[in-house]
């Protein structure tokens, strides 16, 4: 049968990756996918890294246009990242009339609903395995694996490079500025780490998630992003005294009036699986009404584990070429005309039980005052850890119970106002992830 022929965009880690593992595994891919698939051409600025990659058995350009507009060329795969250029490839692939197969999760997070729409027009697919979690099969698992489901929540370590500082700090109480230093040394964290260490890669791999999990548009606009840069190493060192360890985590939730989609450093208790995660793997939890509460574990990045996903993704999209494109499995999950005006809920609308660490006066009745804010705001404590006075000041360690986020708020600020505390309050986040 005619090969599938295949155009990458960028050969770098990923692109390199998928380059090696399709032809050492050709025989077998080409078993399940009923056809070759053969990369034929290669966009990069590097060309002479392309051409040393290929070995001269692939065409090599520098212009990324011309590949996307090559009639020969049946699907895209775009590894290059980021929303400009990327954005320009991937619609006009699609105008041509060419699936696509991408690891851009921030490109599709900003402007899903507009390349998803586009393609629905145009009787293409646009498969984005390698988008979320690497090489961990997330999408194909929320988007046809529990298809059965009403989809309670999701719940993620979704970005390596953050996951691999906390269990670093854990490990060896080691500052966030030390870890990392170490982090980017070891090639775990860009030079520029801000997309991981303040959250907004997880965030833009929980957009989808939520997408594919409730059938609504992609909305990274509405999500509520905090990242860990803030957390210290007293704080991991009293979570695990207190039976619990802090997690960066993507949470989609369903609840009655809209879903909650949010990533924040979190609370989980240390006999949950998903917290037991430690250096640079992903995992994510996802609890359906059907099947209960299943775990997703691997590597989140890498050039083979990625590839992984892209290769998934060709083999799908061979076997589907050739579909009437309203039989094939829908973008998100959801028939286009069946998708959710559901709304992303606001932060103030938020449940979650808290951990709060006051540094105060050693007298007596500061506590009383503590524990009388709480009550006030209808907060009730689960547990306390109160540390050894040193000169004349302690630690106060609380966890709360489930309480709104607007509650929250007031109350530490109540206590911050509190004469015998003597610095801001640190809060964070907890669940229970029952």
């Amino acid at each position: 049968m005619k090969p599938i022929n295949v155009g990458l965009i960028g050969i770098g880690t990923v692109g390199g990756g998928t380059w090696t593992v399709l032809n050492r595994n050709a025989e077998e891919i080409t078993r399940r996918a009923g056809r070759p698939i053969r990369i034929t051409a290669v966009a990069d600025k590097n060309v002479e890294l392309a051409q040393q990659v290929t070995g001269g058995s692939a065409r090599v350009t520098a212009d990324a246009f011309a590949l996307v507009n090559d009639p020969e060329i049946d699907i895209v795969v775009e590894l290059i990242g980021g929303y400009g250029v990327a954005k320009e490839l991937v619609m006009q692939a699609i105008a041509n009339g060419k699936h696509v197969v991408t690891a851009n999760k921030a490109l599709l997070a900003v402007h899903g609903t507009e390349i998803f729409t586009a393609a629905q027009q145009k009787g293409v697919m646009v498969a984005f395995e390698a988008a979320v979690a690497g090489g961990i099969p997330i999408i194909k698992a929320l988007r046809e694996g529990l298809t059965a489901n009403r989809i309670e929540w999701a719940a993620g370590i979704i970005n390596g490079t953050t996951n691999f500082i906390l269990s670093e700090m854990r490990d060896k109480g080691l500052s966030f500025a030390d870890v990392l230093a170490e982090a980017q040394r070891l090639g775990y964290a860009e030079a520029d780490p801000t997309f991981d260490i303040e959250g907004v890669d997880a965030a833009h791999k929980a957009t989808l998630i939520a997408s594919i999990a409730y059938g609504i548009p992609v909305q990274f606009d509405k999500a509520y992003v905090e990242g860990i840069t803030k957390l210290e190493a007293s704080d991991i060192r009293y979570a695990e005294q207190l039976g619990y360890r802090i997690k960066l985590l993507g949470i989609a939730k369903r609840r009655e009036n809209g879903v909650e989609l949010r990533v924040h450093p979190t609370l989980i208790p240390a006999k949950r699986l998903i917290a037991n995660v430690e250096g640079a793997m992903n995992a994510v939890v996802v609890k359906g009404d059907a099947v209960g509460t299943t775990l997703y574990y691997g590597k989140g990045a890498g050039a083979e584990p990625t590839a992984s996903a892209v290769i998934a993704d060709l083999v799908d999209v061979t076997r589907l070429a050739t579909a009437d494109p309203e039989h094939r499995v829908p973008h998100l999950a959801f028939q286009p005309n069946a998708m959710s005006n559901l709304p992303i809920l606001p932060m103030s609308e938020i449940e979650t039980g808290n951990y709060l660490r006051l540094r105060v006066e050693d007298k007596a009745g500061v506590l009383a005052d503590v524990t009388r804010i709480l009550a006030d705001q209808g907060i009730s404590i689960d547990a306390m850890l109160q540390r050894e006075p040193e000169e004349g000041e302690t630690d106060i360690i609380i966890l709360t119970h489930v309480c709104s986020e607007s509650a929250a708020l007031a109350a530490v600020a109540k206590v911050e106002a509190l004469a015998a505390v003597k610095a801001q309050v640190k809060r964070i986040r907890l669940e229970e992830l029952q």
